[in-house]
This record gives structure tokens, C-alpha cells and sequence, in this order.
């Protein structure tokens, strides 16, 4: 493992030890937690080749999560592949504060892995929802998640261009679009920028086309007393503000996440 974690270092892989630690955890089919007992000589020869090949294909910046085909959030464990965006720890933020309150129905645009579906139906029983993407493979993704969590007889999965698929209305409406600018996008690490779906990252412009569509359309979905939620990159809160303030929304919230960076728009009342 010391190999591996120099490997990786030279490669520029943020916390290379940790990802040789999992990768090897992988590798052998163990909890990562004991892989510090395994011995480098009761490492057998298939094991040792499976383990080199995630090295390398670590080092060329494939995502943990691509190569173990799965990623925690809020504590569950989410079938991940190529196909959708990887779920991250700052999203977790959202999903507080979609708990915060209660609601039967939700609607997930952008739902990808299916993450914030999943988990919010999880998290209230009697609650039911929908998620929307535009990608038949993410609604796919999606869909074995649903299942994999046991939700699938409260959610609906479908496939569209953000609220098209919709019907009626609903409580709560969450989404993390993708909110980095053409330029950002260029800018990205390699795992984002080579390695994940890009519709999911960019709108190949400024990186607000999104709430632009959320802050004018997402009125005509909500109950009386519903609300929005969406994730913005941590520059975007005015920005993001301004947009559903413009389109008529009475009350309008930039929440920050655990590290103190806004994160979340909270909107509600729309004109």
C-alpha cells in the first residue's frame, strides 16, 4: 500500500493514502477498517493484480466511486457509475434542510443517483415523490437505487427536461443543477472534468441557466405553503438570489453549509 499511496501521490490525487486504503479494501473484499491487519505477503496474486489495475486507473484521476461503483450519503450507500453525478458531502446540506420541515410529496429535478430522492423518502415514510432527468441512463442509475433502498413503491421515476415530466403539485421542491460556468468547467479537477457527466456540471454558459428555469417555472408546482431548494456553487448566493427575487418569489434565503460557504437557496411564496 505504501507503493500505492506513492503512486498516487505523484499523480496529484488529493488524499492518496485514503484512496489506497479503499481501493485496496476493494480490491481484497474486505472493510476498509481492516486493511491495515492485511500483511503485503497474505496479499494473493489475483488480489495484488486487481488492486495494481484500480491503482492505475486511480492515477489517471478515475473517481474512487466510478472504480468502486458506489458512494456513501447521509449515511446510505449509492450505486454510482459514470452516468451520474457523484454525490458529494455539501449536499447533505440540502437534505437538513429539506428535513427541516415536513412534506408528502417532493419533486427531485436533475435527480441523477437518485441521492436526494432516495434519501428524503427514506428519511419520511409516508412521504411518495418523483425524479426527473434528462438522461435515460441517470434515470436508470436512479431507478436501481430506488430499489436498492426499498422506496420504490413511494417514487416515480422519469425521464424529461427538468418540470416537463411533472404532474400536479408538491411540497417540496429540490435540485442540485449543474452550476459551473463554461469557464469553471475548465478549471475543474480532472475526476469532474474528465470522468463525470458533464450536462450534470455545466450549462455551457454562465452557470445559472438553471435557476433561471427553477425560479420561473417551479410556482406552478408548489402547494400554498411549499418551497423550493436548491444547491449553488459557494460565489452564487446573491446571484441565485437575485434570479428568484426577479421572478417574484416573496421569500428568498441563502443557507450556508458546514463549513460556514453558502450552499443552499431556500425560496418560497412565489409570485
Amino acid at each position: 500500500m505504501v507503493a500505492a499511496t506513492a503512486r498516487l501521490r505523484a499523480a496529484g490525487v488529493p488524499d492518496p493514502a485514503r484512496d489506497a486504503r479503499v481501493l485496496l479494501a476493494h480490491a481484497a473484499q474486505v472493510d476498509a477498517a481492516r486493511v491495515t491487519l492485511i500483511a503485503p505477503e497474505d496479499i494473493a496474486p489475483d488480489i495484488a493484480a486487481r488492486y495494481d489495475h484500480l491503482i492505475a486507473l486511480r492515477a489517471v484521476r478515475v473517481p474512487v466511486s466510478h472504480l468502486i461503483g458506489e458512494r456513501e450519503f447521509y449515511g446510505r450507500r449509492f450505486k454510482i457509475s459514470a452516468d451520474v453525478l457523484d454525490p458529494r458531502p455539501e449536499t447533505e446540506t440540502l437534505v437538513e434542510a429539506a428535513l427541516s420541515e415536513d412534506f408528502e410529496r417532493v419533486l427531485d429535478l436533475g435527480t441523477g443517483s437518485g441521492c436526494l430522492l432516495v434519501t428524503l423518502l427514506a428519511e419520511r415514510v409516508d412521504a411518495t415523490g418523483m425524479g426527473v432527468d434528462l438522461s435515460e441512463a441517470a434515470c436508470l442509475q436512479a431507478s436501481t437505487n430506488v430499489v436498492l433502498h426499498n422506496v420504490e413503491a413511494r417514487a416515480q421515476i422519469m425521464q424529461g427536461d427538468w418540470f416537463a415530466p411533472a404532474e400536479g403539485r408538491f411540497d417540496l421542491i429540490v435540485a442540485n443543477p449543474p452550476y459551473l460556468s463554461a469557464f469553471e468547467m475548465e478549471e475543474a479537477s480532472p475526476e469532474l472534468r474528465e470522468h463525470e457527466p458533464r450536462m450534470a456540471l455545466t450549462d455551457e454558459g454562465d452557470g445559472l441557466s438553471a435557476y433561471r428555469t427553477i425560479a420561473d417555472e417551479a410556482g406552478s408546482y408548489l402547494t400554498a405553503n411549499g418551497r423550493v431548494l436548491c444547491e449553488i456553487g459557494w460565489q452564487q448566493g446573491a446571484e441565485v438570489r437575485s434570479i428568484f427575487e426577479r421572478s417574484g418569489w416573496g421569500t428568498v434565503d441563502v443557507l450556508p453549509d458546514l463549513d460556514g460557504r453558502n450552499r443552499v437557496i431556500l425560496a418560497r411564496n412565489p409570485a
